[in-house]
């Protein structure tokens, strides 16, 4: 019988995830996977797993979980307030369960998304090669949904590893978000961009896995606003007739008829994706060279991280 994990109260926005679906976007099936990938992958090589397991993304909230067998877990994702059986535990450590045991998870006190992680990973049946959830398709995860009270969710074999902790940062913080313009810059004039790099915006209440609003400064393309539909990635701007942009996430459409102004930097996706309704970025400008550099630097720097673990405290009596 499989080891599982049971959903006593789920919070928002729960789902399955894994590195992602490839190779379907020709077939309007977007590659989904984890909003924050440095928190994912930290938060599975907390407790052994390969890279790209399946866990449980949480957007604010945790909820509670009962663990029926013995296991590893860690949560990642933000400061956020963590309880086994009811003692007080750190994020961004993994911690051995014993069987029966209660996990609770509750409000971020920074950030926006969060990840549970389990040693073995969440081992609902893939689909299209993959178990994330693709909530518009109705794909991957537990029956294409968001994660309810009462559902449980079945577990791998256990990693054996021992329990660790994240001692060193897995990304540079703070400062504007870069920017690669494009691809379609030529549709915006130099007022466009003075006000993309010129002014503050602020993250909108509007957000989920597909788009995230930006309020601020309205951009308007001096070249119109409707083009032939092409593809588009996590982190491209489009800039709709409203003039308010769209930054497009995991889940987003694959193609896009509306003028894309810039697309963000990977390697800061996180730090954007991250950020709090109501609170304010601003954004800087990279070439093309310089955003390959600073994926480069990023995951140098996660490796050094997760390569660096040390073992963790015992369990609080």
């Amino acid at each position: 019988m499989s080891r599982t994990m049971r959903i006593l109260n789920a919070g928002p926005m729960m789902t399955v995830q894994d590195g992602g679906r490839r190779g379907f976007l020709r077939f309007g099936v977007s590659g989904s996977g984890p909003m924050d990938r440095d928190a994912f992958e930290a938060a599975n090589a907390l407790v052994g797993n390969v890279p790209g397991a399946a866990g449980v993304e949480f957007a604010l909230i945790g909820g509670r979980f009962s663990l029926a067998d013995e296991c590893l877990i860690a949560v990642t994702g933000g400061d956020v307030p963590v309880a086994l059986n009811g003692k007080p535990i750190s994020p961004w450590s993994s911690w051995r369960a014993p069987a029966g045991s209660e996990l609770e998870i509750g409000a971020m006190r920074s950030g926006v998304w969060g990840y549970i992680a389990i040693g073995g990973g969440v081992t609902c049946p893939p689909v299209m090669g993959s178990r994330s959830t693709h909530l518009r398709s109705g794909v991957g995860g537990l029956d294409g949904r968001v994660l309810r009270t009462g559902d449980v969710l079945p577990l791998g074999s256990d990693t054996g590893a021992e329990p660790k902790k994240l001692v060193k940062p897995i990304r540079l913080r703070g400062g504007p978000i870069s920017l690669v313009p494009g691809p379609q810059d030529d549709c915006f004039d130099a007022d466009a961009f003075s006000r993309l790099f010129g002014r503050e915006f602020q993250v909108s209440q509007q957000r989920d896995r597909m788009a995230m609003m930006l309020d601020g400064p309205e951009i308007h393309a001096a070249g119109g606003h409707d083009i032939v539909s092409d593809g588009t990635l996590m982190g491209s701007i489009q800039v709709p007739p409203s003039g308010r942009l769209i930054v497009l996430m995991a889940d987003r459409q694959t193609t896009g008829g509306f003028p894309k102004i810039a697309t963000v930097a990977s390697a800061d996706l996180g730090r954007l994706v991250q950020t709090p309704s109501g609170k304010a970025v601003r954004f800087r400008a990279a070439t093309v060279e310089q955003a390959e550099e600073m994926v480069r630097e990023a995951a140098e720097m996660r490796r050094s991280a997760l390569e660096n673990l040390a073992p963790n405290d015992p369990l609080p009596g």
